[in-house]
């Protein structure tokens, strides 16, 4: 049974540059469809954006290995506040590299559909978000590495949070009844 239920449960990433509202949007579908949710692995991993080559592929392996725990715990979805790319992403803007492990470790784990949260909302220091200045380069990034993926992604715009949560939640509802 327990296999029959994780292969029903359909894996949403939430994906979007820095301070676009992904952990509040990932947090907010998991409770209105009563399911857990996969948090950022890397915000409890690091404390700055000073981080090596090993941290990098630590936090990649984490997210991946919690993402696939989850899944057996999820009911229907399974909502994951970042992924794969995203790790990889990062690790290129700031260590200059992708190691070709984080490659591996993104097929691990298949998204069912894939939401880009916009960077139409007010940017948030928090102590680790550093890229407020280049948040276009960066959207447009996140956006370039989906469609060389052939990703089919829903596009998250929207100054207003409900208005988002609203779009994402008829979106899923359309998508998987």
């Amino acid at each position: 049974m327990e296999s029959e239920q994780i292969a029903t449960v359909k894996r949403i990433c939430i994906y979007g540059p820095e301070s676009t509202g992904k952990s509040t949007l990932a947090a907010y579908l998991a409770y209105k469809f009563q399911t857990v949710y996969v948090p950022e692995i890397a915000r409890d991993m690091i404390s700055s954006n000073d981080f090596n080559l090993d941290d990098i592929l630590k936090i990649g392996r984490a997210q991946t290995a919690a993402v696939l725990e989850k899944t057996s715990q999820a009911n229907r979805f399974l909502f994951c506040d970042t992924d794969l790319i995203t790790t990889q992403i990062y690790s290129d803007h700031y260590l200059g590299v992708i190691p070709e492990e984080l490659y591996q470790l993104e097929k691990q784990v298949v998204y069912d559909a894939y939401f880009l949260t916009s960077i139409d909302v007010p940017w948030v220091p928090d102590g680790l978000r550093d890229l407020w200045y280049n948040r276009e380069e960066m959207f447009e990034k996140f956006k370039k590495e989906l469609e060389k993926r052939n990703i089919t992604y829903y596009l998250v715009v929207g100054r207003d949070f409900r208005e988002r949560q609203l779009f994402v939640v008829n979106k899923l509802r359309e998508l998987f009844g």
